[in-house]
């Protein structure tokens, strides 16, 4: 009896660490998305005079006070009165693929939310249990307002989830990075009815800061206008550290300093991806 007590003992042991190590894996991965494939502190951490304010990271961040809304990046910390804390990962993973808060109220299409409908299950899993572990940060954002309906961004190849066995294939991890991190977001123009995708990748896109003035850059295939005649290294050096082909320094908004953190195989696939986007001169 003593030693069935004990193999029983042994094997719920074994089964609790097995949990708990799968756990620590689905949050680290987690983690990697928000703090560096997708970029989130970019607009959800205040910014200081030395840039990203880490010390409060993910409390609320950037404001976007345009024609169709004046909105503020929202806390998504813990904090159960002024972040996340009281959502449930149903919660997050539902805002994070079809825009739209618990209380029924949607997000400003500024949030790529069109772009996450591609997500697979186990980085919505991920994303959620991460996001449960931030440490709480009490900070109100103002509420939104909106002048307009907002219509949901359609992202064209991405409306159908992808499966872990897509990771396998180069290309399609390639794509799956891309639009995970909203890249085609700003580097495709805006048009009258919102993002132009018949010029995907194209540029043009205006974005006034602190820098000044900065426009996106093509990063089609094209030899003469994009990014066709570059070497995979120039390209990886431009995503993660801000330097163009000629060696001059690139303008924010991009996350340079979060891109710099991507692992070599991925940034390989997005490397690979991006060769395939059909030229736009």
């Amino acid at each position: 009896m003593i030693r069935h007590i004990a193999i029983g003992l042994l094997a719920l042991a074994s089964g609790v660490a097995a949990a708990q190590a799968q756990n620590g894996a689905l949050v680290a991965r987690g983690k990697y998305l928000v703090d560096t494939v997708m970029t989130c502190h970019n607009c959800h951490t205040p910014r200081g005079p030395g840039g990203v304010a880490m010390d409060k990271a993910l409390s609320g961040g950037l404001r976007f006070d345009e024609p169709p809304f004046d909105v503020t990046a929202p806390n998504i910390t813990s904090d159960k009165e002024t972040g996340i804390g009281s959502w449930s990962a149903d919660d997050i993973k539902k805002l994070l693929t079809t825009g739209m808060r618990p209380n029924g109220v949607p997000i400003a299409n500024v949030m790529p939310t069109g772009f996450y409908k591609v997500m697979t299950a186990r980085d919505l899993d991920a994303i959620a249990a991460y996001l449960r572990t931030v440490p709480p940060v009490s900070n109100k954002v103002p509420a939104p307002v909106y002048k307009i309906a907002l219509p949901q961004t359609f992202v064209p190849n991405a409306q159908k989830q992808m499966t872990d066995a897509d990771m396998g294939d180069k290309l399609k991890r390639g794509f799956y990075l891309v639009t995970i991190a909203h890249c085609m977001e700003c580097h495709s123009p805006l048009g009258p009815k919102g993002r132009d995708f018949t010029k995907t990748g194209g540029g043009g896109f205006e974005f006034k800061g602190p820098w000044g003035v900065s426009v996106s850059r093509n990063i089609t295939s094209s030899k003469t206008k994009g990014l066709g005649g570059w070497s995979d290294a120039e390209i990886k050096r431009a995503v993660t550290q801000g330097v163009s082909r000629d060696g001059s320094k690139l303008k924010p908004p991009m996350g340079f300093e979060f891109y710099a953190k991507m692992t070599p195989d991925d940034l390989d696939a997005i490397v690979a991806y991006i060769r395939t986007v059909p030229a736009i001169d």
